[in-house]
């Protein structure tokens, strides 16, 4: 059975939307677009990255967030040289011909679990908004490994909201920035635990 980690940028107030840049995504009205920038690159936060990615072996993305790296991996492998190669499985009802080299369409829940449960690298999520919010619902996130950052945005797509469940989770590594980013990894640990105080 193959692991799903979802890998996202994060702010104080779990907002994940455009973290990249002004124009990655505008919608509803989302001003802040490109958050990251300011404390991104250091000493910490881009070795981190960098061994995330190099760790990638299987890509599972939302449509929109599938669009906008197919218009701009394809040509940029120098930073992430296997991106090309490896597979990209997209969750979409309307993308019918993909374009970028080794890309699967899945199209329902079902065939997104049949996805987990079979043989295969382990599943890196980035972005897509909306797919995570189905994978929490359906309880098939194993990992989680955000990257905190010192803002707080008021607005914009969250993290944990409407496919949030019930869950416990692990730390079992972080590292703080020099900008004070935190990078938190977490492991599925079961259900909630609660106890008198």
């Amino acid at each position: 059975m193959r692991k799903i980690f979802v890998l996202e940028f994060i702010t104080l107030d779990g907002v994940i939307q455009g973290p990249g840049g002004p124009e990655e995504d505008t919608s509803g009205n989302f001003k802040y677009g490109g958050w990251v920038g300011p404390y991104f690159e250091d000493k910490v936060a881009s070795p981190e990255m960098d061994k995330q990615m190099k760790r990638t072996h299987g890509l599972l993305l939302g449509h929109k967030t599938y669009d906008i790296w197919a218009g701009f991996w394809p040509t940029h492998t120098e930073m992430w040289p296997q991106v090309n190669k490896i597979t990209k499985y997209v969750v979409s009802k309307t993308l019918k011909n993909p374009t970028w080299e080794n890309t699967e369409v899945i199209k329902s829940i079902e065939e997104l679990k049949k996805l987990k449960k079979s043989d295969g690298p382990d599943l890196q999520v980035y972005g897509s908004a909306n797919l995570v919010q189905t994978l929490m619902e359906h309880d098939l996130v194993d990992e989680f490994w955000l990257k905190i950052f010192p803002v707080t945005l008021g607005s914009g797509k969250r993290l944990f909201e409407k496919g949030t469940i019930p869950a416990a989770f692990k730390l079992f590594d972080s590292k703080i920035t020099p900008s004070g980013v935190i990078i938190a990894y977490y492991k599925r640990d079961g259900k909630v635990k609660t106890e008198s105080i």
